[in-house]
């Protein structure tokens, strides 16, 4: 780490996927730029988020493989903990010294400490304790990116032992038998997933009287459908309010309906994953300009521009989407803002996926909120179950839909089914660059690949698919 500049074109605040994307491309247009992060670089999703959680996921599906008797595929599987967490923080460090070295050669000055804002013009940074004395940086423009962090609820602290946040149980040396799941998101459903693979016995417990809230009912049901057969239990309309521990050590998670019927579930421990909220409380915002919502996510325009003259903030420390490809995205904007580039605002299509099992994948509008907004559309929907690469995955559950406008724009779209995140790539072109759903079926795809059926299903809507019925 280098020695804290008295003054820089640019400083980012946070090292995540958004603040050293932000920092990099700064550099690239000409800023002096400095990054300050008080962790790892890599920020969360790197370190103990995205990337873990995947791996996690990615684990359990290999553990998975003696399902595969219809394969002709046969034999016990277990999962080494010890080894796969070795694994896993291998991945990680291989992507945070790489992160450390793309900042290098871009020319960032990386500094490790805390920045507090002194004011619209400057951070104070405060390193390491006992390696050097806190200085001040003055800045002609900075980005606030410091990420977001778990949501607690009344009666689970994280400071508890059984109680877990999603950064916890990604950092457990080993799996648990029994594992209650507060919160049936996109978190709280990607993990349940996973050690229901890996042979934990799982329940969610969810207020809402559904998973994955957000998601048409018709993709959530495949999922939901899909887990139950891996084991996991489910409990909705129930809010948990509370676990204790008898005296043999047990432990137990209490719920509740709205009418007061009480639940008991047995757990080893309790991952609480009910959503995050911005992080921004701890960087001294209050010595600025900057307004900040009483959600703690700080306001902004279509720039990522602050009411701090020369200050913008990004990713999840700006709200919603929370998705680590959007703070990336954000951050690119923002520096080249900074630099004085010509850059579009306004949100960009952003893709969202969940990394159950089957997966899912969406962008844009759905038919649904396309036609609340005065629009005539026209649905294309191929299931993957007549997709020749989908049989061969063993896995042919889900669909594609397509939605486009009466001018025949795609308008999005949403995936479920196998590896739908290697897929959604081209719908979100598609989505951005407001192609025409002609351009999609005309475009020769490779055979077979699960992609066909987004082909087919642009297709469909114009009367043109081979593959499917058209409607």
């Amino acid at each position: 780490m280098a020695e804290i500049p008295a003054e820089a074109d640019l400083v980012v605040v946070g090292a995540g996927p958004g603040g050293y994307v932000a920092a990099i491309r700064g550099a690239q247009c000409g800023l002096d730029t400095v990054l300050v992060e008080r962790g790892d670089l890599g920020g969360v999703c790197l370190n103990h988020g995205c990337i873990p959680s995947k791996a996690l996921v990615e684990a359990a599906e290999h553990a998975a493989v003696g399902d595969a008797a219809e394969m002709g595929v046969t034999g016990d599987t277990a999962l080494d903990y010890g080894a796969f967490a070795d694994w896993q923080d291998g991945v990680v460090d291989r992507l945070t010294s790489g992160v450390a070295s793309l900042c290098r050669s871009n020319g960032v000055t990386i500094v490790e400490g805390t920045a507090r804002f002194v004011d619209d013009g400057a951070v104070e940074v405060d390193p390491p304790a006992a390696t050097a004395d806190a200085a001040e940086i003055a800045f002609e423009n900075a980005v606030v990116a410091t990420g977001s962090r778990p949501l607690s609820i009344p009666g689970f602290d994280f400071a508890d032992d059984p109680v877990a946040s999603s950064r916890d149980v990604l950092d457990l040396d080993e799996r648990p038998d029994r594992l209650v799941v507060v919160g049936a998101g996109y978190i709280g459903m990607e993990l349940s997933t996973a050690f229901a693979k890996l042979g934990t016995d799982v329940h969610v417990v969810e207020a809402l009287d559904a998973p994955l809230p957000g998601y048409p009912d018709d993709v959530t049901e495949i999922v939901q459908s899909n887990c139950e057969s891996l084991g996991v239990s489910f409990s909705f309309g129930e809010a948990a309010t509370e676990w204790y521990e008898d005296i043999t050590g047990d432990v137990t998670v209490v719920a509740e309906t709205e009418d007061g019927d009480r639940s008991e579930y047995a757990a080893e421990r309790v991952l609480v994953a009910v959503g995050r909220e911005p992080a921004t409380d701890t960087v001294g915002l209050d010595a600025t300009s900057v307004d900040v919502g009483d959600d703690g996510a700080i306001e902004t325009d279509e720039y990522g521009r602050t009411a701090a003259d020369g200050v913008y903030a990004i990713g999840d420390a700006a709200g919603d989407p929370m998705l680590a490809h959007a703070a990336s995205h954000e951050g690119m904007r923002a520096a080249e803002h900074a630099a004085g580039r010509d850059v579009p605002g306004g949100d960009a299509p952003v893709p969202a996926v969940v990394f159950t099992d089957p997966e899912i994948a969406t962008v844009g509008l759905t038919a649904a909120e396309a036609r609340e907004s005065g629009r005539d559309v026209t649905v294309g929907e191929v299931p993957f179950r007549s997709n020749g690469r989908a049989l061969t995955t063993g896995d042919a559950a889900g669909f594609a839909r397509v939605v486009v406008g009466d001018d025949g724009t795609v308008l999005g779209g949403e995936l479920v089914g196998p590896h739908v995140s290697e897929v959604v790539g081209e719908l979100a072109l598609a989505v951005t660059a407001g192609l025409d759903a002609g351009t999609v079926a005309r475009t020769v795809h490779a055979h077979p690949t699960l992609s066909e059926c987004l082909m087919e299903a642009a297709a469909q809507t114009r009367g043109e698919a081979i593959h499917a019925p058209n409607r």
